[in-house]
């Protein structure tokens, strides 16, 4: 059994058009629905989803929403989307956004990478992530690998996924950080051993002829 990969750059990131923005939390979602049905508009079946950091919040909250997908890898995603914007924009910055209605976040030589307007940081701070993993099925088996030296989102976060998804594993790979740059071939193992177990259990249950499978990462 054979399966194909699409990847893609959600709106405004990467080679996509549009413009970026902060929060877009359930946007995102929403590209990846425009991805799936796509595909099935192309006689694909897309059998998995796997998303990285915010890619992981994507394909979780699409799960909740759609539920039409059986097998999803979220890899780092943010439970607690309160959690990392003061370092990300500052101590002060909801006074900023406050007062300007937006904020600019700068490199290091000060060019500007992007802007986080009031609606954006807002967008990002009402979206309830509990509530959504609440709604997601049993029938729909979800992985979660994270490292425990990540640096950007606190592995620890991965407990509360692991705590109200009712078919999921948990997978914390000691030492990795956030890109797993010394750890992916770890990685790799285990997000293809659960894909693949997946999608031949399900092939074995209602196909027995061979099929093309969709597998999107963010």
């Amino acid at each position: 059994m054979g399966f194909s990969t699409f990847r893609f750059d959600f709106s405004g990131s990467g080679e996509s058009e549009g413009n970026f923005q902060y929060g877009s939390y359930w946007k995102d979602a929403e590209d990846l629905r425009s991805v799936v049905s796509h595909w099935r508009d192309q006689g694909r079946k897309v059998a998995a989803l796997v998303g990285h950091s915010k890619g992981g919040n994507a394909v979780l909250l699409y799960l909740s929403k759609y539920k039409d997908v059986g097998t999803v890898v979220n890899i780092c995603g943010r439970f607690y989307l309160k959690n990392g914007i003061k370092e990300r924009l500052g101590k002060n910055y909801m006074q900023i956004v406050e007062e300007d209605g937006y904020l600019d976040v700068k490199d290091r030589h000060g060019s500007v990478e992007y802007r986080v307007t009031k609606e954006s940081l807002k967008e990002r701070l009402n979206t309830d992530m509990e509530t959504a993993m609440k709604c997601v099925p049993n029938s729909c088996s979800v992985l979660t690998v994270h490292g425990s030296n990540d640096e950007t989102v606190d592995y620890k976060e991965a407990g509360a996924f692991d705590r109200l998804i009712p078919n999921h594993i948990l997978q914390i790979i000691v030492g990795a950080d956030h890109y797993f740059r010394k750890h992916r071939q770890s990685l790799n193992s285990i997000v293809l051993a659960f894909v693949k177990a997946r999608l031949t259990s399900s092939v074995k249950q209602t196909e027995e002829h061979s099929c093309v499978h969709t597998l999107s990462r963010l």
